[in-house]
């Protein structure tokens, strides 16, 4: 690891950690805003969402110190539109997933070749963002609609 820009990588990793906060507090909001027949099932997804930004936020915080780095207090950002159809909460939550994507994959292209701990990690996290973001656009599709959702 003696390759790395440990303070770009410290930087992008508090950058995660911060995001994956945000997913914390969006997702355990939107499971507050969910109503009608669908809810139980709804809730409780959004629910597994935010324990799993939990989970990658202590992860990406974990790697910060073991950089040597200090895990940020901040938070990334959320935004509340005020619209709490599924609908909408499920956009909202596909585009927070898409930027989150973006930052792992900068991560990636920092560390390739460079370090297998944080290769690797950002390799699982990607692929986990994309398994996500794979979910939300399905929930978003119309039953029957087999191509991926296009937003308006």
């Amino acid at each position: 690891m003696s390759t790395i820009d440990r303070d770009k990588v410290i930087n992008l990793l508090n950058r995660i950690l911060e995001f994956e906060l945000a997913g914390v507090v969006r997702y355990t909001h939107y499971s507050l805003m969910v109503f009608g027949y669908s809810r139980i099932p709804i809730v409780s997804w959004m629910k597994e969402q935010a324990e799993e930004a939990l989970a990658h936020a202590r992860e990406a915080g974990e790697l910060i110190t073991h950089l040597g780095g200090h895990p940020s207090l901040g938070i990334g950002p959320l935004l509340e539109t005020h619209k709490h159809d599924i609908g909408d909460i499920l956009r909202e939550s596909l585009e927070h997933e898409r930027k989150s994507l973006e930052i792992y994959r900068e991560l990636l292209a920092e560390v390739a070749g460079k370090s297998v701990l944080l290769e690797e990690y950002a390799r699982r996290m990607i692929a986990a963002e994309e398994m996500h973001q794979g979910e939300v656009d399905k929930m978003l599709r119309k039953p029957g609609d087999l191509k991926p959702f296009a937003a308006a």
